[in-house]
């Protein structure tokens, strides 16, 4: 007789359950869900590498634009490349659709401090009050 799953005696041999497989299978899935979950709560910019800041708060990106400034000083709005121009056209049109809306800049942290500020000026010459930097915790 061979070890295993065993006979009937009807000579056919059971069906056995493994739950080993059927844990890792279970493992898996979780993994998958955690992380998925974890990448929801990214900003609706584009990957920059945020500086640094003990005084970091997880801002809630909806209700807001995005405006991303790269280390080579490209601007992004949420996750569209834009020119300048077009920058500035989609400003002013933000602000005349949402008058109290948000904006969240997110700066690489190699990037040019004066390409920041130029964002942050012009998003204040369009109106805006309630402008956030988007930092990463320490």
């Amino acid at each position: 007789m061979h070890g295993g799953g065993g006979t009937d005696p009807s000579g056919r041999k059971r069906a056995r359950i493994e739950i080993i497989p059927l844990i890792d299978v279970i493992f898996f899935l979780l993994a998958t869900f955690v992380l998925f979950t974890l990448s929801l709560n990214k900003s609706a910019g584009i990957s920059v590498l945020l500086p640094v800041a003990e005084t970091s708060v997880t801002r809630d990106p909806s209700g807001t634009a995005t405006i991303s400034v790269t280390d080579e000083g490209a601007i992004a709005w949420n996750k569209d490349m834009v020119t300048l121009d077009e920058f500035l056209q989609r400003l002013q049109l933000y602000h005349l659709q949402n008058p109290d809306a948000r904006l969240l800049i997110n700066g690489d942290e190699r990037a040019l401090f004066a390409q920041a500020v130029y964002v942050f000026n012009e998003a204040r010459k369009a109106g805006f009050t309630r402008i956030y930097i988007e930092t990463r915790a320490r």
